[in-house]
């Protein structure tokens, strides 16, 4: 087993050898907690899910820490429109946030540090970059000396004259350099604020992530992850404090996952096209949700319009009718009972591609490749005889189960899976249960205008009818 990352730093896919074997320190940007969670939260929580997944699948000890930035601007903003303290405004979009992984199958990071619950450890680590030089105090605030880090834009790419021409500074005439960055700030009036040696304030955005890292993790960690936005500066002033601090590498694999665009363009609060998770799972499965997000390599950018995630719905529609046709066909006593072993080259396919930075595009191809496959067996041993249906089932079965622990997707019975997609009528089922067997007994009755009236009312609700024969069965369409 050999796992390659592509690593923002070099530029290149490398071997993943983590600083002490068996182990694996991982730290993601998190929230900043002042509203709800939009699609692009989900995209780059869904990723490195999908990495926490893999790691622990191939045997690592994950020590895995995500942040929540509750103390910020726009958190004091919130709470000032709103008339309710910053504390308040943290807590009920933490609790959203937490409702809202979990709705899309996020499993929970071993450590969720708050940045106000960071602060003595914040302090500190300022105190040790004023005390060595690399930063300074103006008149309560304190500021990170940019110049005085040789490696300055290593990540990014960036370098020192191309910021000097402007790009993505702070405008503040008090700095010794407009390059320069605030590590600590001086509090206003009705702020919340800390005591501290440069008088009461509280923290900045970029030092934050440096003391968690370095409090949960220590000072150099394997794996540091987020959105391709936070390259610069946010990442970038990282490695700057934690290296200044610590005296020693920060991160040995930067990963960072692409933009979720929106009708071709990125996904912006300033253009007002956000898409919530809540406003996504009202008209959507979250299991179709998570198949939209996965089904990119996480490194690319994600193309949405109006019809992606009904796409994405309608696949995982179908994939959950071949499994229902399965379990039919089996059984449910063999929904896990065989032995992924007994396929070991299908099976190393799906290890394979998620090995190869965690290619979870590849990963659900080959799950409906499977299902494809199952189909054709299923129509064939109509007519050719049960025997390899018998012996393959199971086998491709065993192998969705497996790539269900990869994904966090095709891991449900079917019935469970459809159950979810009815509780989403805006009827209660058992009335449109009623509905169906009265449009069923209208059309026995050859009263068809009535029967056409039942689904012309149940399309108005969204709920579609598929007449079989085994009967009618009914779904919901976002």
């Amino acid at each position: 087993m050999s796992i390659k990352i592509f690593n923002t730093m070099s530029g290149k896919k490398e071997d993943f050898v983590p600083l002490v074997p068996g182990r694996v320190k991982m730290y993601v940007c998190g929230p900043t907690v002042y509203d709800l969670s939009h699609i692009g939260h989900a995209r780059s929580a869904v990723a490195f899910d999908a990495v926490y997944r893999h790691l622990k699948y191939r045997g690592f000890d994950v020590a895995f820490v995500k942040n929540y930035t509750d103390i910020d601007d726009k958190i004091i903003n919130r709470a000032n429109k709103e008339g309710v303290s910053c504390e308040d405004v943290a807590r009920r979009y933490i609790s959203a946030y937490d409702e809202d992984m979990a709705a899309i199958g996020v499993l929970t990071p071993l450590i969720r540090p708050k940045a106000t619950e960071t602060v003595p450890e914040i302090i500190d680590l300022i105190g040790r970059l004023v005390e060595n030089g690399y930063a300074y105090e103006i008149d309560g605030d304190v500021y990170y000396s940019v110049r005085k880090f040789k490696g300055y834009g290593k990540l990014s790419g960036k370098n020192i004259e191309e910021l000097e021409s402007g790009a993505r500074v702070e405008v503040d005439e008090r700095k010794l350099d407009p390059l320069d960055f605030a590590l600590w700030k001086k509090s206003k009036p009705d702020e919340p604020a800390w005591k501290s040696p440069w008088g009461e304030g509280r923290p900045g955005w970029h030092i934050e992530c440096s003391a968690m890292c370095a409090k949960f993790l220590g000072n150099t960690i394997d794996i540091h992850g987020g959105g391709k936005d936070l390259v610069f500066p946010h990442h970038e002033n990282e490695i700057a404090q934690s290296e200044a601090a610590g005296g020693m590498p920060f991160v040995r694999y930067w990963m960072h996952n692409g933009f979720v665009n929106i009708e071709k363009e990125k996904m912006s609060k300033s253009i007002g096209n956000i898409l919530t998770i809540r406003e996504a799972l009202k008209r959507n499965s979250s299991e179709s949700v998570r198949l939209f997000l996965m089904s990119s390599h996480y490194r690319s950018p994600i193309e949405y319009s109006a019809d992606s995630l009904k796409e994405a719905e309608a696949k995982t529609e179908r994939f959950y009718r071949t499994m229902e046709r399965m379990e039919k066909e089996q059984g449910l006593e063999a929904f896990s009972a065989a032995d992924p072993a007994l396929e070991k080259a299908r099976l190393a396919k799906l290890l394979a591609a998620m090995d190869d930075d965690f290619n979870t595009a590849a990963v659900v191809g080959a799950v409906f490749e499977e299902a494809a496959r199952a189909n054709r067996i299923m129509d064939e041993a109509k007519t050719k005889g049960a025997n390899e249906a018998k012996k393959e089932l199971p086998l491709i079965t065993a192998l969705i189960r497996e790539a269900g622990k990869l994904l966090g997707v095709f891991d449900k019975k079917s019935e469970d899976y459809f159950r979810d997609i009815r509780n989403r009528a805006k009827l209660p089922p058992e009335e449109i249960e009623k509905l169906v067997k009265e449009r069923f007994e209208a059309r026995k009755n050859r009263d068809f205008k009535r029967a056409d009236a039942i689904r012309d009312e149940l399309l108005k609700l969204d709920v579609t009818l598929e007449d079989g024969p085994d009967g009618t069965r009914w779904t919901v369409k976002g």
